[in-house]
């Protein structure tokens, strides 16, 4: 756009501030914000040998789930698969590249892609292949059928969650659809609500019972919502991100229940399901419930599942599934083409989440090890989920739940007013000023609670639990030195 004033044209942009679409400055996601941009900086600084100055001499990022960032190694029997399906000319040499079920699963998975090439595009929904595996591994873990034509394959469990929320969504003013999110929640959700327009229905886990989900609560806000908006979906995500709890069976009939009575469509983000580390704790799907229920052929349900967590931990190969159940055929078609428009998933995501989901079997040659790789990586975490809950918990000034699954841990800090004041003096929620102080000081990234949401008055961290062993212990340390060093300056 240009504006004449007489001899000089002064040029001007479309797009500003003031003109772009107002639903994306309203987006957040914390668990990529600025504190974590700081600890890039600071990393760069070191990397290039200018962090002589700094109190520390590497950075940990503890702020999200990713896994190999961490260190963990990746599963022998995925990356070699997939290799083969990536060049399929190392599949039949002498000497055998691979071990012969490697290749014998590589020459499957191929035959079922087009032009048997992963570079091949799929259907909208996923390679009919990869979708009959995910029905298989559906319908093992929960006793029930399963159907591929309900299930959509994505980058990752996000992108199919921001489809549905955005194919949900409809209705102006107070019919506007209201979606029900737990807090504290991943980011995910509330920056996708502000992305699509709808609006944001919190409901509070509590805290004082291991975070669990309280229908009271949940019959409270939905009330409490209609004076907005329309509640019509409610998200529930097990095992908790970034609480760590791990819901039970009553609790999860509890939910179904509640979501039916209301008629809502239940979105259960299950991306954590394969970490349980409490030993009184089990992971049961949504499905599964809903299938012993008497709303199994009623409630719209749809599931999530992605490769990034687990004893996987394939966060950049963006592999996702969602299953929907009870759907109208309507709304499924409307769903793919809406998929469809996107062309289709990464083949190669697709494929990996194939192949974990069906692992060697008993008595192929790569079984044994990938049973001993899978149980190193969930045994460690297990390890050092006790590590990380041992630390707060006998820390002055921070009350911390059970981490039961997941991979984080989310502690309450109880801040000395003098330190609430210094960071309202700053313009920033007193948890930011807290974990912007962590990392000037000691090089360790987590991210504040506000973040994800609280219950007002109350502030939190998360940190992750993946650093590596050896750093874990030095991490843990110079956390609570920086933490007990924190209290004196401002008691």
């Amino acid at each position: 756009m240009t504006i004449s004033n007489g001899n000089h044209t002064k040029w001007t942009p479309i797009l500003t501030e003031n003109s772009m679409n107002p639903h994306v400055k309203n987006v957040q996601y914390a668990v990529r914000g600025p504190i974590v941009q700081k600890a890039t900086n600071y990393q760069e600084l070191i990397a290039q040998g200018k962090g002589n100055e700094l109190p520390f001499n590497e950075v940990i990022k503890a702020n999200i789930g990713d896994c190999q960032a961490m260190l963990q190694k990746p599963i022998s029997f995925l990356r070699q698969v997939l290799s083969a399906c990536m060049y399929p000319e190392l599949i039949g040499r002498h000497p055998a590249v691979f071990p012969k079920d490697v290749e014998k699963r590589a020459n499957e998975v191929l035959d079922g892609l087009p032009g048997r090439s992963l570079g091949s595009y799929s259907e909208s929904t996923g390679h009919l292949y990869c979708r009959k595996i995910v029905k298989e591994f559906i319908e093992k873990r929960d006793g029930y059928p399963s159907d591929v034509n309900n299930i959509i394959l994505s980058n990752g469990a996000s992108e199919i969650i921001k489809l549905t929320l955005l194919t949900a969504t409809f209705g102006e003013g107070k019919d506007t659809t209201g979606v029900m999110i737990p807090i504290p929640q991943y980011p995910l959700y509330s920056a996708t609500i502000s992305e699509i327009g709808a609006v944001k229905v919190d409901y509070y886990l509590d805290e004082d019972n291991k975070w669990s989900l309280s229908i009271e609560e949940l019959e409270k806000s939905y009330k409490k919502s209609f004076e907005t908006c329309t509640p019509r979906v409610l998200c529930v995500i097990n095992p908790g991100n970034p609480t760590g709890q791990v819901l039970n069976r009553k609790n999860i009939d509890e939910i179904i229940e509640f979501a039916a009575t209301h008629k809502l469509v239940l979105m259960a983000d299950e991306v954590y399901q394969d970490n349980v580390y409490d030993p009184e704790s089990e992971f049961c799907s949504f499905k599964k419930a809903l299938m012993e229920s008497e709303h199994k052929d009623s409630l719209e349900l749809v599931s999530f599942h992605s490769m990034s967590k687990g004893f996987m931990g394939e966060c950049g190969i963006r592999g996702g599934y969602g299953e929907f159940v009870n759907f109208d055929e309507n709304v499924m078609t409307e769903l793919k083409k809406l998929k469809s428009a996107q062309l289709c998933s990464a083949s190669s995501g697709q494929v990996a989440l194939a192949i974990v989901l069906n692992p060697p079997k008993p008595g192929e040659e790569s079984h044994v090890l990938f049973v001993k790789e899978r149980d190193a990586i969930l045994g460690t975490l297990k390890s050092k989920s006790v590590k990380v809950h041992d630390l707060f918990s006998r820390m002055p000034g921070m009350k911390v739940n059970p981490i039961m699954g997941a991979m984080y841990c989310f502690p309450r800090i109880e801040l000395p007013q003098k330190a609430v004041d210094a960071a309202k003096k700053l313009g920033v929620a007193p948890d930011a000023f807290y974990v912007e102080k962590l990392l000037d000081q000691t090089g360790i990234c987590v991210v504040a609670g506000s973040g994800f949401g609280q219950l007002p008055g109350t502030y939190h961290f998360r940190t992750t639990i993946l650093p590596p062993e050896d750093k874990i212990e030095s991490m843990l340390t110079k956390f609570e030195e920086f933490h007990r060093g924190f209290l004196e300056e401002f008691k």
